[in-house]
């Protein structure tokens, strides 16, 4: 038993390079909120009644702070942006009816999708080396299979790509079909509106992209889909169906919260993040990789090809697993273990000076394997 009672991150003092944990790094507001709120349902203490809503600060942070970050007019408290995808799809949509979905979806999309019993039909991506998404390509598609839904991943969890999401949601509008954005790397890290986008919809990560300990997610709509979303239960009049009758509650939230403020002042820096990445990638490509997706890069995620570390692996003792140690040996994690021909990795909220080191760890690392 003592095992479990002595649990603990690993690496935690190295420059870490995962991107589902470089836009997810708690405030110190957050980190204290954690512990205040950390006893099971204590967000309790500061609410007058039993329901989330009924908690003033929390009512204002949803109704007031979050439609105007989000650019929507309602937004709602979810689980995670799988369970407000699935949240979307399973009110608004029949089973059996088709939806369209880029070909850079993460496969939580395929899966919430399988779970509402829909079709999916992907837009295919124009493959090796940018795997760009083309919008247009949807408007083909929309009229031939006619969609009940249009998803596009904003950017994706892989290349880091920013499709032009603008003119998808007037070709969307041009055929009245309820457009969704995956926003799970843009919300909190880079200027987002979904009224600009011409969304019906928008997803955003506490845990990914706004300093939140997770797992939570914010859901942004336009407020024609009101009743349908927020459809109330004829048994509990106050409780809302989709969501089960309740908000998330507990540390995640009061960490979510605490956090904003600093989440409202980075997103101002996001060309600086642009520019950095964009630095960052030319380094590793004068030390032979090569970065795959778009280029300029317009994101801080990143997906790059190693050849030269996949030729050392094949001889390694260690085998493919050389480069997490070598990197980890030099202050660096971040980059899954046993990858390394393929890789992808975030630079957000990372100074020039520690990517400065990162990448004297991979040319070290290539000069001495």
């Amino acid at each position: 038993m003592e095992k479990f009672e002595n649990i603990e991150r690993k690496n935690k003092e190295l420059i870490n390079l995962n991107p589902i944990q470089t836009g997810g790094k708690l405030t110190k507001p957050a980190q204290k909120a954690l512990v205040e709120f950390g006893n099971g349902y204590s967000i309790y203490d500061i609410s007058p009644g039993l329901e989330i809503m009924e908690v003033p600060l929390i009512k204002e942070f949803i109704q007031e702070a979050l439609p105007k970050f989000l650019g929507a007019d309602i937004v709602r408290i979810v689980l995670g942006v799988r369970e407000g995808i699935f949240n979307i799809m399973h009110s608004i949509i029949k089973p059996g009816e088709t939806i369209l979905v880029d070909g850079n979806r993460h496969y939580t999309t395929i899966i919430a999708a399988q779970r509402a019993g829909l079709k999916v039909v992907e837009v295919p991506s124009s493959g090796e080396p940018e795997y760009k998404i083309n919008v247009e390509d949807y408007e083909d598609l929309i009229k031939k299979h006619k969609p009940a839904l249009v998803l596009l991943t904003y950017p994706d969890g892989n290349y880091g790509n920013l499709p032009d999401a603008k003119k998808l949601g007037r070709i969307a509008k041009k055929y009245k079909v309820p457009y969704l954005i995956n926003g799970a790397y843009t919300v909190g890290r880079m200027p987002v509106s979904m009224k600009e986008l011409g969304a019906d919809f928008i997803i955003g990560s506490g845990q990914k992209s706004m300093a939140s300990s997770g797992p939570i997610g914010i859901l942004g709509m336009d407020k024609k889909w009101e009743k349908t979303l927020l459809r109330k239960s004829k048994i509990y009049p106050q409780q809302e169906i989709e969501f089960l009758g309740s908000e998330l509650r507990g540390t995640a939230i009061a960490t979510l919260i605490a956090s904003f403020p600093t989440v409202l002042e980075r997103v101002k820096n996001w060309e600086k993040e642009v520019e950095k990445a964009q630095w960052f990638s030319k380094e590793l490509e004068k030390l032979g990789l090569e970065q795959m997706g778009e280029k300029p890069h317009k994101h801080d995620l990143m997906f790059f090809k190693a050849d030269a570390f996949y030729e050392i692996s094949l001889k390694h003792p260690r085998g493919r697993f050389f480069l997490y140690n070598a990197l980890k040996k030099r202050g660096v994690t971040g980059i899954k273990p046993g990858l390394t021909k393929y890789f992808k990795l975030s630079v957000f909220g990372i100074s020039k000076l520690e990517l400065k080191q990162v990448i004297i760890a991979f040319k070290e690392i290539l000069e001495t394997a």
